[in-house]
């Protein structure tokens, strides 16, 4: 695995991009000095451990043949008060599963990628107590 991160811009703004060519923006916030142009890293472990666990989640339940159509997580978090470097302190998912979807299934699916699966929470668990919920919505509601 390889990443280039390329700075854009006098302050923070940068580019990174795998070896396959894709890229996403970082930056900092304007109260540090940056622009707000992009995601700060502490964002990005946030998104890595939401795409992370939605990818186990996708698979998971494919493996069960479940009529999953889609889903979306929100994830929320705080970090500590007062210290350098501010860790996770907490992280909650909250994942919505769209479609005609067993509850007993998708509670599996979430629990196995969370516990056992999601590379990313196993890093975070360290320091950050990890927490979700989810919902199944019927395929006709999805919005």
């Amino acid at each position: 695995m390889k990443i280039e991160i390329e700075r854009l811009n006098d302050a923070f703004h940068m580019e990174a991009t795998n070896e396959r060519g894709n890229k996403i923006q970082l930056d900092s916030s304007a109260a540090s000095g940056g622009h707000d142009l992009g995601f700060s890293p502490m964002q990005l472990m946030l998104a890595g451990i939401g795409g992370c666990s939605t990818i186990d989640i996708v698979d998971i339940m494919q493996k069960q043949r479940e009529n999953l159509q889609d889903i979306k997580v929100t994830i929320t978090a705080e970090r500590e008060k007062d210290k350098t470097p501010a860790l996770f302190a907490s992280i909650h998912l909250h994942y919505r599963l769209f479609g005609d979807v067993n509850k007993e299934k998708a509670q599996r699916a979430v629990e196995l990628s969370l516990d056992k699966y999601c590379s990313v929470a196993k890093i975070l668990e360290k320091t950050a107590n990890i927490t979700y919920d989810f919902e199944v919505i019927a395929a006709n509601a999805h919005a």
